[in-house]
């Protein structure tokens, strides 16, 4: 596929150390007008390897140089830590190289990743026996490498909605909220025998969803990010704690696993 395409490019090293310590120099970019691509990604000597990238309009944020993956597995969870000391937890698909992992939100990582500074990423149970594995970095600040690959998929540069994602729960619903109608997508289209979608929307004051777009999705070509944005036109959320018609926005959140019944 044309992710592991450019995963190849410097992804596959082993995950170093329980404790990695690295400082990089700058992010490095690739250009590929023929693919309608644009990766910019920071190797580093401990073997992770942090990118993102536009391929045809799809955007996606690519982790290399895990631990691989239990087998059966089809996401892991990974911690960031900020120079200040909190934990961030981030939601990753694994990709059929199980080393290398796609971020279910993208655009907000490269939004506060291109910032650079230290950030440690913590890989539960990577260290073996039971142990984390942490990778301490310093990340160059490179907006306009970053920038460069969310401007070519149409992707804001700054985006308000970034500062909502930390309300959606593991569940993708805000806490005290549940669907009255959950979106139903079916099988798209396709080539692929499975795939993924994660889409946004903000809900409206009667429950109904506004707003959604694509934050994520794999294989890029698959489909499956229109069909999950379709299902998401009946679909309505209710909020016991408030009055229907005046329910306050806020941003909703949801994965579908697409796999292609045998």
């Amino acid at each position: 596929m044309r992710l592991q395409a450019l995963a190849s490019i410097a992804l596959l090293a082993g995950a170093g150390s329980a404790l990695a310590q690295d400082t990089v120099e700058d992010w490095e970019i690739i250009r590929q007008p023929e693919r309608k691509t644009v990766f910019a990604f920071v190797p580093t000597t401990t073997g992770l390897t942090i990118g993102f990238r536009c391929v045809d309009g799809s955007f996606g944020a690519v982790i290399g140089g895990l631990p691989e993956a239990p087998r059966g597995s089809r996401i892991r969870t990974l911690q960031f830590i900020d120079e200040d000391g909190e934990s961030h937890s981030t939601t990753w698909s694994v990709t059929t190289d199980r080393t290398v992992a796609l971020a279910d939100y993208p655009a907000s990582l490269a939004r506060n990743l291109r910032e650079g500074g230290e950030i440690g990423i913590v890989i539960p149970g990577g260290g073996g026996e039971g142990r984390n594995l942490r990778h301490n970095l310093t990340l160059p600040a490179s907006s306009a490498a970053v920038d460069e690959t969310l401007t070519a998929c149409n992707r804001p540069t700054q985006d308000p909605r970034d500062a909502l994602l930390p309300e959606i729960e593991e569940s993708g619903l805000p806490d005290g909220v549940t669907w009255a109608r959950a979106p139903r997508p079916s099988y798209p289209q396709t080539n692929y025998a499975e795939g993924f979608a994660v889409v946004t929307c903000v809900v409206q004051p009667d429950g109904a969803l506004a707003q959604c777009q694509i934050e994520s999705e794999h294989p890029d070509d698959g489909r499956f990010g229109r069909n999950a944005l379709r299902a998401t036109t009946d679909a309505r959320i209710v909020s016991p704690g408030e009055t229907v018609g005046q329910y306050a926005p806020r941003m909703i959140g949801f994965r579908v696993n697409y796999r292609m019944a045998n």
